[in-house]
């Protein structure tokens, strides 16, 4: 089941065809797509799924007019990793702090995707909200900073410290392992009285 809601209309129920919406899922930009449903203009805002088979079992639909101004999470895809010198040759690390940005934008222009690239990128360096070219009329629903959205940092390297830790934590465990196999194990004397257990009935 399905469910159309906005434009001050009262929510209309619809039933989706699963193979159908299965399909549209596997797109990857389903949630940021103009879908017409029954006819009517529409951004899906929410798909509920079956907790144990993972099934879409429920999804919002937000109606909207051909020109609408709306706010959608635009996913990114990042480009050119093997131009970048602190990735190739630095063995740098992307760290990803965002996967998708939230624009503000006409519904008849929504972007399917945000390319960023990494050419000339150095370890240390930083993608900001302001390195983006977003397309024409879009701009950042977080307007009030220049969030990050990537970093390329250095490749992790234990250090002295890290392997000394390890180093003595399997000398510990060695020692506990060596002194449980020279621990002679008591045999079980069923005569023992200690080993029992009665209860005492009160007169």
């Amino acid at each position: 089941p399905a469910v159309i809601y906005g434009l001050n209309k009262e929510p209309d129920s619809v039933h989706l065809e699963e193979k159908a919406l299965m399909k549209a899922l596997m797109t990857g930009h389903f949630m940021n797509s103009v879908v017409m449903v029954n006819g009517v203009r529409t951004l899906p805002k929410d798909v509920s799924f079956h907790p144990v088979t993972d099934r879409p079992i429920h999804v919002d639909f937000l109606r909207i007019s051909e020109h609408s101004t709306v706010t959608v999470a635009v996913p990114i895809v990042f480009t050119d990793e093997e131009d970048a010198p602190g990735i190739k040759r630095g063995n740098g690390v992307l760290n990803i702090t965002r996967h998708e940005i939230e624009l503000v934008v006409d519904a008849s222009d929504i972007p399917s995707e945000i390319t960023i690239s990494l050419a000339g990128l150095e370890i240390g360096d930083s993608i900001h909200i302001s390195d983006v070219e977003l397309p024409k009329g879009a701009t950042p629903a977080i307007d009030d900073r220049d969030f990050a959205i990537a970093t390329i940092v250095p490749p992790t390297v234990p250090t002295v410290e890290d392997e000394a830790l390890e180093a003595e934590v399997a000398e510990a465990q060695a020692a506990e392992a060596a002194a449980e196999e020279e621990t002679p194990v008591e045999p079980n004397d069923d005569n023992n009285d200690d080993d029992k257990i009665t209860t005492q009935k009160n007169d």
